[in-house]
């Protein structure tokens, strides 16, 4: 059979535009041929189909029903709420008389709701706090609602709610000096610090670490127990040491300080401290001081982290321990004895970090990080009140001016008014008002100033 050469051609034209329709069909993204055929057509090449995307669905919001209160409980309630003034709150603002008119329609849950928000996180919030940032997980809505609902399933609204106060001692203790009639005068200090246990957590823990800025004091507590207190330097007023709560995880030992920017102006000229410097531009970033005799952490710190960069440490100038008055530092705790509660800590770990260990490291004037096996809290407070034995009050400085703030939002009212009256404030107490406890020297309440000894001090576990 014979082929004419123009067969030929048009045979190979046909066979190169088949091979690059093969190639198309394959291959969707691939490019298309140079050449095409004169009056071929490409094929159409397909997306594949896609399924319709499958519509989400999202769950009915589930809405309960109100609770119903029988009228035993809701005047269980409104009794509960004439006697608030014995744990430092005023009845008045737990609407005793609206809820007396709500018992005919057997609904509480308003005032039960705010009662028992303000004995789990404390009746001042937010701002009013004034740099405390400490969580508390202690209650949720839901947990409210749970609450509530098995409060009236048992007909023990009282007891659920006395189940959210502090349990730590000296709660127990300010409630007591709060109802003494020789402390009339310092009700609304007593109240206000009674209001910051509340702002904690109902647990702290079985062990951890509390410092008390007022007090400049450190203290560890074991199993309810303070097992070892120290002396601490807290934040100057113009750089004032934040409440906040963290896990320490470990130390470091011999560690370098990384000076914060803000204080940079500082050390630049000082010889003691190494610049950081940018790679490219030898702009200095920062400046660290190495571990030795002048760093300003000492021999060792506590690492804890935390937004604000505040954590315990050493010091070089361990005879700022000897002053009364103790606020000094950037904001961080310096802390006395250091070493000796990191060993206690590290010793019973149950780790491989035990005293000698320790004491070879800090020797060697390398950095190194000895962990913690058990990480434990760490709360940094401010309780400027705490109740001795007998009863009475011992104060604590006010470094930061805080209370009269705190003071005014506890009585609901602007700060000008913060010297309000406890009639005023609806307490019923056992006691005169502030005012006629004040004009009378027989009713003089029992006041002591800040212990000199920290084995006196009183805001500690009993």
């Amino acid at each position: 059979m014979r082929i004419s050469s123009r067969s030929l051609v048009a045979a190979l034209a046909l066979a190169s535009a088949g091979t690059a329709f093969a190639q198309v069909s394959t291959d969707p993204i691939a490019p298309l041929p140079a050449q095409q055929p004169s009056g071929m057509r490409m094929p159409v090449v397909h997306a594949p189909a896609t399924q319709a995307p499958v519509p989400v669905v999202t769950p009915p919001v589930v809405v309960q029903p109100p609770p119903f209160w029988p009228i035993a409980d809701a005047q269980e309630l409104l009794t509960f709420i004439q006697s608030v003034a014995a744990d430092g709150l005023a009845p008045k603002d737990y609407a005793p008389a609206a809820l007396a008119d709500a018992i005919a329609a057997r609904d509480a849950t308003d005032s039960f709701n705010k009662l028992s928000s303000d004995f789990a996180f404390g009746h001042v919030r937010g701002e009013d706090r004034i740099d405390w940032h400490v969580a508390d997980p202690d209650m949720s809505a839901a947990r409210q609602r749970e609450l509530l609902d098995g409060a009236l399933a048992q007909h023990r609204v009282g007891d659920a709610l006395r189940g959210l106060l502090p349990t730590h001692p000296q709660y127990g203790a300010l409630r007591t000096a709060l109802a003494d009639p020789a402390n009339a005068a310092q009700v609304n200090t007593i109240r206000l610090n009674m209001d910051r246990w509340r702002w904690l957590p109902r647990n702290l823990g079985d062990r951890y670490i509390i410092a008390n800025v007022p007090a400049y004091t450190a203290t560890l507590v074991e199993n309810g127990v303070a097992v070892s207190r120290h002396k601490a330097v807290a934040g100057a007023i113009k750089t004032p040491t934040p409440q906040l709560s963290a896990m320490a995880t470990g130390v470091i030992l011999n560690p370098w300080w990384e000076v914060p920017t803000s204080i940079s102006h500082e050390v630049a000229t000082k010889s003691s401290f190494v610049a950081v410097r940018d790679s490219i531009t030898g702009a200095v970033q920062r400046y660290r001081q190495p571990p030795g005799p002048l760093n300003a952490l000492g021999q060792m710190k506590f690492v804890m982290p935390n937004p604000y960069a505040i954590y315990l440490h050493d010091t070089n100038a361990k005879s700022r321990f000897n002053s009364a008055v103790r606020a000094f530092s950037h904001g961080c705790i310096r802390t006395d004895k250091i070493g000796d509660l990191a060993r206690l800590l590290l010793s019973e770990d149950g780790g491989t970090w035990d005293a000698a260990k320790v004491t070879d490291t800090l020797a060697s004037k390398k950095s190194e990080k000895a962990t913690f096996v058990k990480p434990l809290p760490i709360y940094i407070v401010y309780f400027t009140a705490a109740a001795a034995l007998d009863g009475s009050i011992v104060h604590y400085n006010d470094v930061y001016h805080r209370d009269d703030t705190v003071i005014a939002a506890l009585l609901d009212e602007p700060l000008a008014h913060k010297k309000s009256t406890v009639a005023e404030a609806g307490l019923a107490t056992n006691s005169a008002t502030a005012a006629d406890t004040a004009s009378s020297s027989a009713s003089a309440p029992k006041i002591k100033p800040a212990p000199t000894d920290i084995q006196n001090d009183p805001l500690r576990p009993r």
